[in-house]
């Protein structure tokens, strides 16, 4: 990586920004988000896709933490329980409630002390919208069935499922069409200060440069925060903090139930994985916890990690899952800040912001650790250290009654008053009655009333344009080329939208060629 030293004296007509966001993961791009809506002129940068990394493979979950009770860490498990239902609000489209059964495991933790855990759950933080737990026999109840006959009593709590890569996406398109500047396969290769302002350069994927100044720099590099820290730092500096690189690995493997629950299963090891309704057709099960020293951009299951997830759910259900059911596997390197905790499990969620400046120095500030439930707040936050060094940005917070794209679902521009997903659905499916139920539903989940955007008027299928591969017609997949930035199929159907678990090979072609057909060095060629 180019170092400070390559930057050359300032020219006088570098394009200037209050805000340089490093790292469009989901805190770079809340922050962007935040930050433009202040009035700030910002610049983001992502070395790859929006959410390519960790903010793409979660466990899906917007959720309090229940385990982290036990590790007493209370603070950051108000905060993300007081953040669950504003995202409920904001977002109510990509965000739902979701139920979660624990059956009871007597070997484990006793009964005693997970109804203590969950009273503290439930009144944490105020409740609008989920409801509260409660006990269940497991044999008149629903979720009883999937499960072996040893299992008699559960528990039921609340907390919320998110599509976490959109949550990104549409945190950066709302930054965007603020006037943010978002630049995506665009890589932050070198910065220094130069008097009171930055000056950095920038790295574009076809390997041309720009460089540009910036009142702050803001490092959300997420598993690269402490290299960028190191190459923004000035010589013979080193960060004050450090990252736990911890993989995370899920698996997804053919619907293991019909209803609507999901479990949060506990283990012999002390730790607990969820098995989640996913995508209609199947179940996601996750996830691992192991210390994780190589390239995060390389991270993947091992074959020690799928067997684990296999029998561990394997302990709870009645079908016994094995290798040959997983259908998909994908992992994530949680860069986790650093408390010296020998347990991968037991390392803390929560995050540090460190501002780092001197008088009349331009300020850095590192983003350490977090998780997707707090992101907005970390956001909000992150705003509050640096409005003392942008005196013409306003001080008031303002994304908790804003709504994400596509989540005013019950009034244009506004936040939901009650969460009702169902009467939007009605509605839309009313009014684009002309499309087979499966994609109406994902459209409506995946754009809430932004599909109107690019639906319009249309009155029929062949309206959409062709079917490029199951499920994604013409009309979709140019409004993500143009809209959404992204740039290849695996942008398309794995981060924009999850119909990668239902396309062959041969469809990924067809789609890619599809795209390089909408560039435009192809469209001027044929002409």
């Amino acid at each position: 990586m180019p170092t400070s030293a390559n930057i050359s004296a300032v020219p006088a007509a570098l394009s200037h920004y209050d805000v340089l966001v490093v790292g469009g993961g989901i805190n770079g791009c809340g922050i962007a988000r935040d930050a433009v809506g202040r009035g700030l002129r910002v610049l983001l940068v992502e070395q790859h896709d929006l959410a390519q990394h960790t903010s793409s493979s979660s466990t899906k979950l917007i959720h309090g933490g229940l385990r982290y009770l036990e590790y007493y860490e209370f603070s950051l498990v108000r905060k993300a329980l007081q953040e669950r239902e504003v995202l409920l609000r904001n977002a109510p489209h990509i965000i739902s409630p979701l139920r979660f059964v624990m059956p009871h495991a007597r070997e484990q933790r006793p009964a005693w002390m997970i109804r203590c855990g969950l009273f503290l759950y439930d009144h944490l933080a105020k409740r609008d919208i989920l409801p509260a737990s409660q006990g269940i026999r497991l044999d008149q109840h629903a979720t009883g069935k999937p499960l072996k006959g040893s299992y008699k009593r559960g528990f039921v709590y609340s907390d919320g499922w998110v599509d976490d890569a959109r949550l990104v996406t549409l945190n950066a398109l709302d930054a965007h069409e603020r006037g943010a500047r978002i630049l995506t396969r665009t890589r932050c290769s070198a910065a220094q200060r130069v008097g009171s302002k930055w000056q950095a350069q920038l790295t574009h994927a076809d390997g041309s440069f720009e460089e540009v100044t910036a009142s702050v720099i803001v490092n959300a590099a997420g598993p690269w925060a402490a290299q960028f820290a190191g190459v923004a730092s000035a010589p013979g500096q080193t960060p004050s903090y450090g990252l736990r690189l911890i993989k995370g690995s899920h698996i997804v493997v053919p619907r293991m139930f019909t209803h609507d629950y999901a479990y949060i299963f506990q283990n012999p090891d002390k730790r607990i994985i969820f098995a989640i309704p996913y995508q209609d057709d199947f179940t996601l099960i996750g996830t691992t916890d192991l210390e994780y020293h190589g390239d995060p951009g390389k991270v993947a299951i091992d074959e020690q990690e799928i067997a684990y997830l296999c029998d561990m759910a394997s302990r709870y259900f009645q079908q016994n899952i094995s290798k040959s059911d997983v259908v998909w596997t994908y992992s994530g390197v949680r860069p986790l800040l650093d408390d010296s905790t020998e347990n991968a499990s037991a390392v803390t969620r929560d995050y540090l912001l460190e501002l780092k400046h001197s008088e009349g120095s331009a300020p850095l500030l590192n983003i350490w650790g977090g998780k997707i439930t707090t992101y907005r707040k970390l956001s909000e936050e992150a705003l509050a250290l640096l409005l003392p060094h942008l005196p013409h940005a306003t001080g008031q917070n303002w994304t908790h009654a804003a709504p994400l794209p596509g989540g005013d679902l019950q009034e244009p521009g506004k936040l939901v008053q009650s969460y009702d997903f169902a009467a939007f659905f009605a509605k839309f499916s009313e009014r684009y009655a002309f499309l087979p139920a499966s994609l109406a539903r994902r459209l409506a989940m995946n754009y809430g009333t932004r599909a109107q955007q690019f639906l319009g008027n249309a009155r029929s299928v062949q309206e959409l344009g062709r079917e490029i591969v199951p499920n994604l017609y013409e009309i979709e997949a140019r409004y993500l080329l143009q809209v959404e930035w992204a740039k290849s199929a695996e942008d398309i159907l794995w981060r924009r939208s999850k119909l990668g678990l239902r396309c062959t090979p041969q469809d990924v072609e067809k789609l890619e060629a599809w795209i390089s057909e909408q560039s435009p060095a192809h469209n001027k060629e044929a002409a």
